[in-house]
């Protein structure tokens, strides 16, 4: 999951991109609508089972999980939970931490310089606001370290919006059941956007993304996709022998 924290400048536009409505014909609604469907019923039976998934992890673990994902694969991030979070409960104990502290627990994650600053910019900010997020998309990626993906995962868990946890593996499976993307930066296609938004619109927004995230990583990989095992076969132009462009 690539995000990466930029100036107040680029955060503003990133947002922009995603403020602006894009109008999506009947065809694509419905197709939607199916897909969905076949998402929430596959991952009753095939959805992974992580830490930051569980009813009982709180808002702080998951946000901090969703930074701790990007540029790592889930399965490293899930080994790494308990012993991270059972040294770090709070915001308080990241923000109190010395940085040097913080770095030898992120060490075996890779990038422990990088995500330890930015945690503890995040973490400072979050013991000022008494550990609130904010509600809006504009000032949530305003936050140190916040960028379009952390800002979306904030609104899912925190305010339970259907915002799409969309990555590099999540577009692959919209492009390809979809259309290809039309920019190489996911964060600025304006019609990708729209499209993972509108496959997450439901009553349990979370699950629709941990499907989408579970059908990439099991199914629709980027060289060797295992279309037959895949619940989006029947309409995936892919699977039907339409190929798209994969990044």
């Amino acid at each position: 999951m690539v995000e990466q924290a930029g100036s107040s400048q680029s955060r503003l536009k990133t947002s922009s991109v995603t403020s602006r409505a894009i109008p999506l014909d009947a065809p694509t609604l419905n197709k939607a609508r199916w897909c969905r469907r076949q998402l929430l019923a596959w991952y009753v039976r095939h959805g992974r089972e992580f830490p930051w998934r569980s009813c009982n992890a709180s808002l702080y673990q998951q946000v901090v999980a969703e930074v701790l994902l990007q540029r790592t694969q889930a399965s490293t991030v899930s080994k790494f939970f308990d012993s991270f979070f059972q040294k770090f409960k709070t915001w308080n104990d990241i923000d109190m931490a010395p940085i040097g502290q913080l770095e030898n627990a992120l060490r075996p994650i890779g990038l422990w310089r990088r995500r330890a600053t930015a945690l503890k910019a995040l973490a400072r900010e979050l013991v000022v606001r008494g550990g609130s997020f904010p509600p809006s998309r504009e000032e949530l990626e305003a936050l140190p370290a916040v960028g379009q993906y952390v800002a979306s995962s904030v609104l899912l868990f925190a305010y339970n919006r259907a915002e799409p946890l969309l990555d590099e593996s999540m577009a692959r499976v919209i492009e390809r059941v979809f259309e290809p993307r039309r920019l190489v930066d996911i964060r600025y296609d304006r019609r990708l956007q729209a499209l993972a938004r509108l496959l997450v619109r439901s009553r349990n927004p979370a699950r629709v993304n941990w499907a989408l995230l579970d059908v990439a990583a099991r199914n629709c990989l980027r060289r060797t996709p295992n279309c037959n095992e895949c619940p989006l076969k029947r309409h995936c132009n892919f699977a039907n022998g339409i190929k798209v462009p994969t990044y």
